[in-house]
């Protein structure tokens, strides 16, 4: 009996109605594009978020000065966080020799519990102020990564909000179907013969 109901809706019979047909090549439509029209569009937009993003840490690279620095202040010692390992960055005071030549003293931004005397790679921007480092390639991979999950995501809850949509949409036809049968048919059922 059950690979009998399996695809009864393309089949003809006097049952099947315009809005079940409507409603399973909608099925089949979402399946396809569930499988494959959400992870495609995160590749898509996963792979242009990883190339927009390089060429943003690039650019960044490019405009920055990256100088060694000698830490004149302690920082804090670091604090357990619900971060698990990720290690806490404070700004601290340190002094380096600026791309011209000349020595200068600003902030630093540092790892917790780095010492006074202890060396620190800070970046300069065009003007010598210390800016925070360019973005990273594990940073760049975790934006591509996030920006192409979202998307996928998005286009899943695009697709099944239309399904739903079709969905109340077909069942609204066929009750009125329905209507319009029980109407031409429902007078005759009360009809008793003597």
């Amino acid at each position: 009996m059950r690979g009998q109901m399996f695809g009864w809706r393309w089949r003809p019979n006097p049952l099947r109605r315009r809005s079940d047909v409507v409603e399973a090549w909608t099925v089949l439509l979402v399946v396809f594009l569930l499988v494959l029209g959400a992870p495609a569009a995160g590749i898509v937009v996963g792979r242009w978020a990883h190339g927009d993003a390089r060429a943003h840490a690039a650019a960044e690279r490019a405009a920055l000065d990256q100088v060694s620095a000698v830490v004149v202040e302690n920082a804090p010692d670091s604090v357990p966080t619900a971060y698990g390992d990720k290690q806490s960055m404070h700004w601290v005071q340190a002094r380096w020799t600026e791309p011209g030549g000349g020595s200068r003293t600003g902030e630093a931004r540092v790892a917790a519990g780095t010492g006074r005397g202890d060396r620190a790679d800070v970046w300069l921007d065009s003007a010598g102020r210390s800016v925070q480092a360019p973005p990273t390639d594990t940073a760049v991979w975790q934006h591509a990564l996030a920006m192409g999950t979202c998307a996928t995501g998005g286009v899943v809850g695009v697709v099944l909000l239309g399904h739903l949509v079709v969905r109340r949409v077909a069942i609204r036809h066929r009750l009125a179907e329905w209507e319009r049968e029980w109407a031409r048919t429902g007078p005759d059922w009360g009809h008793r013969w003597a």
